[in-house]
């Protein structure tokens, strides 16, 4: 789960924080993640209720219904193509840093089609050999980060001639929403782990207490980063590479380059976690009869959702090559947000259908649910023309998909 939280978006978004915030951007990490751990608790609940394949549609079909599912999976989709695609653009961008040669756009669509071929390779042969693909990378870059918050917290401490003053200006609403919306980027992901819950052991106890820890764990690891950031890089709010920068300042041109090299390593092990899970959505949903039945068909040798897995691989390539940063990671926050308020009403709907089955419980689940349900609709609110027009394009394809379904299985009454 951490793999799948921690990708590309925490080396660039520093520095939109600092400019839309200053000194107040690691309170804005501090914020989203407290918005974002009140959802995830209601998505722990729910899924602490299954045991198959399938994650958020899943939930959805059994507290909604088929429309509501679908408009769920659809989402969940759109999500799990732009947030990678996001994370591959910027796997690129730090590429060119080390070999400016990469640079052009043909280069670049190259480089993007042996990335996301190789992952799919990956997961096309094996659960296992994708679970241990996204733990090394796991590992990897989340010791680099350490690295960074330790070193610069030292430099802090012990060398007060490198610190920089910190603004505490006013700040509208509108900076304060735009970061939380760009952290709810940065944050989401993790429901990516639910996806395999068939897959896994023993996914009713070890889920909810996998997804709450992972997101405390990098709320804590987020604000730090950001502290280190602004407070030692005086540039931050106009840097392209804002860890890099800072960490050059204060560990040397060996330092910069280390940090853009934990860049490429953590968006590597981001797109490893992607296609290990996001397949599984399509895989789901083609074993329920919700899209084309090809969408469920398991490899006779690997075992493996090999058709999902390669349709997948080619979204996620068009969207990567054809779209830039920015852009898929908006449209991911803003896709992401709506699913979020959906899971957060599952919580009391599930109650009432299924009384004891979770074996996680919220302890205030009308709170927690009415919490969540009430910061996706504020935070949507702040989305853009473009974002608006594609999460309705998506929602009316899940529309047309479910005409298709409702005449072909005669669920009519569902």
């Amino acid at each position: 789960m951490i793999n799948s939280v921690i990708g590309a978006g925490i080396f660039g978004l520093p520095a939109i924080l600092a400019a839309r915030t200053g000194g107040f951007s690691p309170l804005s990490c501090l914020i989203a993640g407290l918005g974002v751990l009140i959802i995830a608790s209601c998505i722990a609940e729910v899924s602490s209720q299954f045991e198959e394949t399938g994650g958020l549609y899943l939930y959805a079909r059994h507290a909604f219904g088929v429309f509501p599912s679908l408009l769920v999976g659809w989402l969940t989709l759109l999500t799990r193509i732009v947030a990678p695609a996001a994370g591959a653009n910027l796997f690129c961008i730090y590429a060119a840093q080390f070999f400016p040669a990469l640079a052009g756009r043909k280069a670049v669509i190259v480089m993007l089609l042996v990335l996301i071929s190789q992952h799919a390779l990956f997961n096309y042969i094996g659960v296992k050999t994708g679970k241990n693909v996204s733990n090394f990378f796991t590992a990897v870059k989340v010791g680099f980060l350490l690295f960074f918050i330790v070193s610069g917290l030292l430099v802090w401490i012990f060398r007060p001639a490198m610190r920089v003053p910190l603004s505490f200006e006013h700040v509208p609403a509108a900076n304060w929403f735009e970061c939380i919306l760009l952290l709810v980027y940065a944050y989401g992901g993790f429901e990516g782990s639910l996806f395999v819950g068939g897959e896994t052991k023993n996914p009713r106890a070890d889920t909810p207490v996998a997804l709450l820890r992972a997101l405390a764990a990098v709320c804590v690891l987020y604000t730090a980063i950001q502290f280190v950031v602004v407070a030692l890089l005086p540039s931050a709010a106009t840097s392209a590479r804002p860890l890099a920068d800072a960490a050059q300042r204060f560990l040397g041109s060996g330092g910069g380059a280390l940090i853009g090299l934990a860049a490429l390593v953590s968006t590597y092990g981001y797109l490893s976690a992607s296609l290990l899970q996001s397949p599984r959505i399509t895989f789901a949903m083609g074993e329920r009869g919700d899209f084309p039945r090809f969408f469920a068909a398991v490899h006779p040798r690997f075992r493996t959702p090999h058709v999902s897995i390669v349709i997948y691989a080619v979204l996620l390539f068009g969207f990567a090559a054809f779209g830039n940063f920015r852009w898929n990671a908006m449209l991911s926050a803003v896709a992401r947000l709506a699913v979020y308020g959906a899971m957060a009403l599952a919580v009391p709907v599930l109650r009432r259908k299924n009384p004891s089955a979770a074996t996680f419980r919220l302890p205030m689940p009308y709170f927690f649910s009415g919490a969540g349900i009430f910061l996706a609709i504020l935070l949507m609110t702040r989305m853009g023309r473009s974002e608006f027009v594609i999460v309705s394009a998506t929602c009316l394809v899940a529309f047309v998909n479910w005409l298709a379904i409702r005449r072909r299985h005669d669920i009519s009454g569902e």
